[in-house]
């Protein structure tokens, strides 16, 4: 006896199946977003990242017109799967790009196997992402790709003993691991690691413990947006004035959040790979009609994850002709590489995850204004965590 419930999910995986189609001149992307909520920066900085790519490119890629069909899934796994579901069997959505937390990205997986379509991550950075699916690409980072090199950086400038301190959740967990395997294999010692809970951080009593045991820096990493609390936390504890260097990951020192941060950032070196102050002529051009079209909006990591997300899906468009096959289009953007507003940068075609420049950069004050300057670069990391 055929159950309703057997009936539904034999209709739902039928309904998932799709078919190339070379008679569509439309090729719909569907864009998944937290646009309200607690993560709405993530979301109005990555939809600007769109918005720019398609005004400085156009909107048309072999010969098919490009729409985007922007969906807020409000950061909860729930509603990011239910909406990817809705854009592939009612929109016929082609590509779905976004996903602005690991547990988001992480919550199509199934679907993408049983749709044969892409999905290119723009903002999550846990490790296993890409691994989950072999339709997953990546065009954000993997978190210990900006680790490793904060942590190389370390040992070369002196730094003996390190604390380490980070948000205790998946993408925490690999910078951590990323710097501390690093760290300690050039001859680093970590006096202390300490974990900080994601929600309603109180980093105060963490930060007492860190001035205790006085090492040389204490490395960070917290989610975009919390950095103006730690570092407010920081100064307040009196770390600067002991001693304690900061060192981090971009994060800490986001580029959407720097100016209100204040002068409490001057001189906290990161590692990451994108700086709103990057100079090139792609950045420049980036940056320029993100900043026309959203008020000002100064750019940040998301913002470009987003721009390279659009640069990816055509460049893969191209590839194939047009052809929207979902399995084409994957195995057309394993190995491209072109220069990002970022600096160069290609798709690793064994893991599907961006091999790319990590900087490490000091807050400087540029024009009145605080940026994150580069001051030296490691080229084509990728991330240690995946083979």
């Amino acid at each position: 006896m055929i159950t309703r419930r057997l009936f539904v999910a034999g209709t739902m995986t039928a309904a998932l199946i799709r078919s190339p189609a070379f008679a569509a001149e439309t090729v719909k992307i569907g864009l998944i977003l937290p646009m309200t909520g607690p993560f709405a920066s993530t979301g109005r900085q990555v939809q600007a990242g769109v918005n720019a790519y398609m005004a400085l490119h156009g909107n048309t890629v072999a010969g098919k017109t490009i729409e985007v069909v922007l969906r807020d899934d409000a950061g909860t796994a729930d509603q990011t799967r239910r909406i990817a579901q809705e854009l592939i069997t009612g929109e016929g959505a082609n590509i779905l790009v976004g996903f602005g937390l690991t547990p988001l990205a992480l919550s199509v997986a199934p679907l993408l196997a049983q749709a044969k379509i892409p999905a290119i991550i723009t903002s999550a950075t846990t490790s296993i992402i890409t691994s989950k699916s072999e339709y997953y690409a990546r065009t954000s980072m993997a978190g210990p790709q900006s680790a490793v090199p904060v942590a190389t950086w370390a040992v070369e400038n002196g730094i003996k003993r390190v604390v380490t301190l980070v948000t205790d959740y998946g993408p925490g967990h690999d910078i951590e691991k990323g710097f501390t395997d690093e760290y300690k294999a050039k001859g680093g010692e970590i006096v202390e690691a300490i974990r900080v809970p994601l929600q309603n951080p109180d980093f105060a009593p963490f930060l007492q413990r860190v001035r205790d045991a006085k090492p040389d820096a204490l490395f960070v990493f917290v989610p975009s947006g919390v950095g103006a609390l730690f570092m407010k936390q920081f100064i307040d504890r009196g770390l600067a004035e002991a001693g304690i260097k900061l060192i981090a990951t971009g994060d800490v020192t986001d580029d959407d959040l720097l100016q209100n941060i204040g002068p409490a950032a001057k001189g906290v070196i990161t590692g990451h790979f994108y700086s709103a102050n990057h100079d090139s002529p792609e950045n420049k051009a980036f940056v320029a009609e993100v900043r026309k079209a959203n008020n000002n909006m100064r750019p940040n990591f998301m913002c470009v994850g987003g721009y390279d997300a659009m640069h990816l899906a055509y460049a893969a468009l191209e590839k194939t002709g047009g052809d929207t096959d979902g399995t084409k289009l994957i195995e057309a953007m394993k190995g491209q590489s072109w220069v990002s507003p970022r600096g160069p940068m290609s798709i690793d075609p064994a893991t599907r995850d961006p091999i790319q420049d990590i900087y490490i950069r000091e807050v400087k004050e540029v024009d009145g204004e605080l940026y994150n300057v580069e001051f030296a670069k490691y080229e084509k990391i990728k991330d240690p965590f995946v083979k």
